[in-house]
């Protein structure tokens, strides 16, 4: 199918901003159960976009890579971000401990988010053919393949991505610190391995294994389920 870049865009905008923005509202909701409530006074425990959305990481950057990538051709690493939920984790009732379940929230919530985009996606494809039936097939195979990368990529073990938390959270107190110390460095390490197109090479086997059962579990060829994905 040829797709214009506005038409890209309408297809994409919802998955993107729901894929980022609950992500972050998710730390902030679990956060609160564990007994830090800095998310929720300052206004974060929302299911309101705007209170979530950076204008550059959760809309001009996401949708500016998938424009490019429909100008050249070609994948690549969708990237973005939403403003970042405080969290205090000297609040939770067990610090150490409860971080894991604030961290393990967000990729949760995108792993959630994926089976909503499949079952919209498995609709579309199971309607017949109207005017509303494509876009529906092609919003939820969107919404699968954002929410996969962005829950894979979360899960990577380096703070202050979800997964380094989470690493944190498991590991001995001694190791736990030596980690802890990386986050300084966290983002300047991720953006480094995007741009050599090493993060790809680790994150694109681990998402095609996600998408694969996705697929399979909503009786989805994978190829179909790529293709429309990628628009193509």
């Amino acid at each position: 199918m040829d797709l214009n870049i506005v038409q890209v865009i309408a297809v994409y905008a919802i998955p993107v901003i729901l894929a980022i923005t609950l992500h972050e509202a998710a730390h902030g909701y679990v956060a609160m159960r564990f007994g830090d409530m800095t998310a929720y006074a300052a206004g974060r425990v929302s299911l309101n976009p705007i209170r979530h959305i950076d204008p550059v990481g959760t809309v001009a950057l996401p949708l500016a890579l998938l424009a490019l990538t429909k100008l050249i051709g070609g994948g690549g690493m969708l990237f973005g971000w939403a403003k970042p939920v405080p969290v205090n984790f000297a609040n939770l009732r067990r610090p150490k401990q409860d971080m894991l379940w604030v961290a393990a929230a967000g990729p949760l919530s995108n792993l959630a988010m994926s089976l909503l985009w499949a079952t919209v996606l498995k609709i579309g494809l199971a309607a017949p053919d109207t005017y509303f039936s494509l876009p529906l097939a092609l919003m939820g195979a969107a919404g699968v393949f954002i929410n996969v990368i962005f829950m894979v990529l979360n899960l990577l073990p380096l703070p202050p991505l979800d997964g380094g938390r989470i690493l944190v959270s498991l590991l001995p107190a001694r190791l736990a610190r030596s980690v802890a110390r990386v986050e300084p460095y966290g983002f300047i390490i991720l953006i480094a391995l995007l741009f050599t197109e090493v993060l790809g090479r680790i994150l694109w086997p681990v998402i095609a294994v996600a998408m694969s059962l996705i697929a399979g579990a909503f009786g989805v060829p994978l190829g179909q389920l790529v293709r429309l994905a990628q628009l193509a």
